[in-house]
């Protein structure tokens, strides 16, 4: 199967929050108007969807905020003190029965396209370490990602490793 990237556009929003909220834990949950407005200020909006059939759903989609953004996230926030020059993973969610199969690895081409075009030093996102994701873990160490830190956030229920990508 071969696949292409494109921009989010405003229909494919309903699927896209169903992918979102079937990958919770690993991701937070959504409503409409949280994902509408992530969305509008990603300076990365992308989706992957099968190249050969314009009428299916996306397989996944990446999400990603430069500095400056108007974004109330406690991740977004840490890395956003620490640096002014990167592009920040909000989420990057694959459909589940579409894992393992080199999606992931073409929308973060795309993101690291713009975090060059940009002039941007760094890619950052986290990987939650309690509730635990290690697939997404070790997909991140395989790009290369490094652990700069970790925080608890939502009170303490959640652990996070901040992750950062030289580009």
């Amino acid at each position: 199967m071969t696949v292409r990237t494109r921009d989010i556009r405003p229909d494919d929003l309903p699927a896209l929050l169903a992918l979102n909220n079937a990958a919770v834990p690993a991701v937070n949950a959504l409503d409409a108007e949280a994902l509408a407005a992530i969305v509008a200020q990603s300076r990365v909006a992308i989706v992957v969807e099968a190249d050969a059939d314009d009428a299916a759903d996306p397989l996944g989609f990446v999400l990603a905020l430069a500095p400056g953004a108007d974004y109330d996230s406690e991740n977004y926030r840490w890395f956003q003190a620490r640096s002014a020059d990167f592009l920040y993973v909000d989420r990057i969610v694959i459909g589940a029965g579409w894992r393992s199969r080199g999606l992931g690895p073409v929308l973060y081409e795309v993101v690291l396209q713009v975090a060059r075009a940009d002039a941007r030093a760094e890619v950052f996102c986290e990987v939650n370490l309690e509730p635990p994701n290690p697939g997404s873990l070790a997909f991140h160490r395989r790009l290369g990602f490094e652990e700069v830190g970790r925080q608890s956030t939502k009170g303490g229920s959640v652990v996070v490793s901040l992750l950062a990508l030289s580009v």
